[in-house]
């Protein structure tokens, strides 16, 4: 039997007007960010504690101080004294250690990587006070062992896991952790983002970001690019043309959006724009949410020619006039071809006042042939289409 819906009872003396619409808004809005702040300082404190565990299995020499099983005996026990909690379990106790010991490697280097990493990532330094307010100082400070940074408190302890199995340095499971919290990233997401190799990939595109867009603007512009995209999740018929390539990367979007970071929202393919009673028409249009400013994304088929800097010069202006409002900023262009000369993307680049990239991508699956053959449904549907054609006759 289902459960009957919640009953509204409506109160006849009572005047519904704008101003308590509005007040009623803000309650809302302050009980939500009551909630995130609890859920993260509840993340903070259990995050505390594995980092606290890790590390005295690390200084205690546990190992050597009471065999080898220690490890095992601890979470046996701790499983019994806390049977409703599921974060005992052998693998997580051992996970918590690496955890420790993975930073602990280079505590020196550790409070300076992640105020430069916060540094640099300007939207996420602005989100994550807003997100939760201060976690309580003695999150941070530690009298032995390697301090546990702030910044840790904003990210699931599975997240954590995930990086410190992947990653092979400090610097960038550091970059991950920051990503993670600043964008809010589920696990799935970073777990693509690794396995895509965001950290080496991205902010590689060849751009004038830095001489077009005033900073900050333009250091998280170029973040958000690629030297190379990886289009792995293609399958097209050798000698494709770039219509073709557009058709499979909108058919496969998700992948798409997941291989072009975080952030992006798509508008549409072949979006049309009418210029001195002209219709254009852009490859793909997106809005990218961080920074507050459309996308033109130009797709090419071959490598990179001199004159597709124009046409995504023309387009990027037209935008900017036809479709920007004056709260948004500068619209961006992006160019992604099958392959690229950096000296003849900076001599096209030249001249251009327009904030443009330019990227290539690789990995595109060439079917085999017998993919492209038809199937017997579909050559039995042609035959007796033919002869239809021929009876009538």
């Amino acid at each position: 039997m289902e459960k009957d819906a919640p009953k509204v009872v409506k109160i006849h003396d009572v005047k519904i007007d704008q101003d308590y619409m509005q007040w009623l808004g803000e309650i809302k809005a302050r009980y939500r960010n009551a909630q995130i702040k609890a859920a993260v300082k509840v993340n903070a404190e259990q995050l505390l504690f594995n980092w606290q565990l890790g590390r005295d299995l690390v200084m205690r020499k546990a190992e050597e101080k009471w065999g080898s099983g220690i490890v095992e005996q601890v979470s046996l026990d701790l499983q019994a004294a806390f049977p409703e909690s599921k974060g005992f379990s052998t693998t997580n106790l051992w996970r918590m250690k690496q955890w420790y010991m993975f930073y602990a490697q280079e505590s020196q280097k550790l409070p300076q990587l992640v105020g430069e990493l916060q540094s640099a990532d300007l939207q996420g330094r602005k989100k994550l006070p807003q997100l939760a307010g201060e976690i309580h100082d003695r999150i941070i400070s530690q009298q032995d062992g390697a301090a546990f940074p702030e910044l840790f408190a904003y990210v699931p302890w599975g997240h954590h896991a995930e990086i410190i199995a992947k990653c092979k340095t400090l610097e960038e499971a550091l970059f991950y952790v920051v990503n993670s919290a600043s964008e809010g990233w589920s696990r799935n997401t970073l777990m693509n983002c690794i396995k895509a190799d965001y950290f080496h990939t991205s902010g590689g595109a060849i751009t004038n970001f830095s001489d077009k867009l005033p900073s900050p603007q333009s250091e998280l512009a170029q973040a958000i690019t690629k030297d190379t995209y990886d289009f792995g999740f293609v399958s097209l018929n050798k000698g494709y043309e770039e219509e073709e390539l557009e058709t499979e990367l909108e058919r496969q979007l998700t992948r798409f959006l997941l291989e072009l970071g975080t952030g992006f929202a798509y508008l549409g393919r072949q979006k049309q724009l009418v210029v001195a009673g002209k219709t254009r028409k852009l490859d793909m249009l997106f809005f990218h949410i961080p920074l507050n400013c459309y996308v033109v994304v130009e797709l090419k088929a071959v490598p990179f020619q001199p004159e597709f800097a124009g046409k995504l010069n023309f387009y990027v202006n037209a935008v900017d006039d036809l479709i920007k409002t004056p709260a948004q900023n500068p619209t961006i262009g992006l160019l992604i071809c099958s392959n690229k000369d950096e000296t003849e993307v900076q001599y096209a680049f030249k001249g251009v006042q327009t904030p443009m990239g330019v990227a290539s991508y690789n990995n595109v699956q060439v079917k085999q042939i017998q993919d492209q053959l038809p199937s017997i449904e579909e050559l039995k549907k042609r035959i007796r289409l033919l002869e239809e054609e021929l009876n009538k006759k």
